[in-house]
């Protein structure tokens, strides 16, 4: 339970199936660790850093008590910090676009939260995702805006067996609905925003935290210097603007008064250098992916060119696209590629065949 209205609902109707339900609070940020590191005290650095985890933990044991059922946190935040948040800021510093929240889920919640949850008599995990389980399978749920299975592409049957979204048939107004019938505090309370656990913060001021202002070159996919940017983890693939355009490349790009629009279409950490582009400069129609993970365990098919559904980004389209070996070709060119970002594959059916990180 986070806290949340998600949670708190998917609590709900278990709890008026006539299941056990226990709420379990996962405590992930900020770890002891990294307050002690700024030397300030708990309370100073979580009113520093717009930290909400402790207003998180509160929401959610009021929601417990509403629903008059056993509430328990677990303190996961140490784990947290060496498995998503180092991966986070290594990632960038190579100049990559990591998306911690699909690794949140494969370590945090579907993975030391469930061997918790196994380990201590618990049938199964359920959580407030928009996903949809079928024999096993996992599926698009009907709140096709709030779809959540982009974040959850690294698990496998050996997880999905032990877990329940409750929320799969609901959209997220149905929701609302249900918890404000039935009196919750969290009826209205606004989404939580930004990196997973740790709350509404902005991307580019926790990666200031650790990796700082370095000048570099912009450039042109022609290699003429045109700007000059504050270092390249500040900046993901696809982005536009954010740095600084020389007045002479302003001028040469100038088209009947208007400055196009440039985009990052590459970057380079040994170099801390960006390229930009404008127009078709900036699409891609091929890329390859790394760290496959198929859900039902194997290649759904073994033949070339597979037919897919992918989807590039948090909230993207869906785009037809083949894929040979680990080699995806898009039925048509797209911006936006970024190395580092999750690439994850469905069936036209709606299934969640698996996925890969692009590199």
């Amino acid at each position: 339970m986070s806290g949340g209205v998600d949670s708190a609902v998917a609590a709900l109707l278990l709890r008026d199936a006539g299941h056990e339900v226990v709420g379990v609070h996962l405590y992930c940020w900020p770890p002891k660790s990294e307050v002690e590191k700024d030397g300030l005290t708990r309370g100073e650095w979580i009113k520093k850093n717009g930290c909400r985890a402790d207003e998180d933990k509160a929401a959610a044991l009021k929601t417990a008590l509403e629903l008059g059922i056993s509430f328990k946190t677990l303190d996961f935040s140490e784990e947290y910090n060496r498995l998503v948040v180092d991966y986070f800021y290594r990632e960038y510093e190579a100049g990559r676009t990591p998306n911690p929240d699909v690794l949140c889920n494969s370590e945090i919640k579907f993975g030391l939260f469930l061997q918790w949850a196994l380990a201590n008599g618990f049938d199964y995990v359920a959580t407030g995702h928009y996903a949809s389980l079928t024999g096993g399978w996992l599926m698009v749920p009907k709140d096709k805006h709030k779809d959540q299975t982009y974040f959850l592409w690294k698990l496998t049957q050996k997880e999905l067996k032990y877990v329940l979204f409750p929320l799969s048939g609901l959209t997220k107004a149905e929701v609302r609905k249900i918890a404000k019938r039935e009196g919750l505090t969290v009826a209205t309370r606004p989404d939580s925003q930004g990196i997973c656990f740790v709350g509404n913060v902005d991307a580019r001021e926790f990666l200031a935290r650790r990796l700082k202002e370095q000048k570099g070159e912009v450039k042109n996919v022609a290699g003429e210097l045109v700007g000059t940017h504050k270092g390249i983890w500040f900046y993901t693939i696809g982005q536009r603007g954010g740095w600084q355009l020389l007045p002479k490349a302003q001028k040469k790009y100038m088209s009947q008064g208007k400055t196009p629009i440039f985009y990052v279409i590459s970057k380079s950490a040994k170099k801390n250098e960006l390229v930009v582009g404008v127009g078709e400069e900036t699409l891609s129609q091929k890329f390859e992916v790394g760290e496959v993970n198929w859900i039902a365990g194997s290649e759904p098919d073994q033949v070339p060119n597979l037919s897919v559904l992918v989807r590039i980004r948090h909230g993207g389209k869906l785009i037809p696209a083949s894929l040979s070996g680990n080699e995806v070709t898009l039925s048509e060119p797209q911006r936006g590629i970024a190395l580092g970002q999750s690439a994850v594959f469905y069936s036209r059916e709606g299934e969640v065949l698996g996925g890969g990180v692009i590199n």
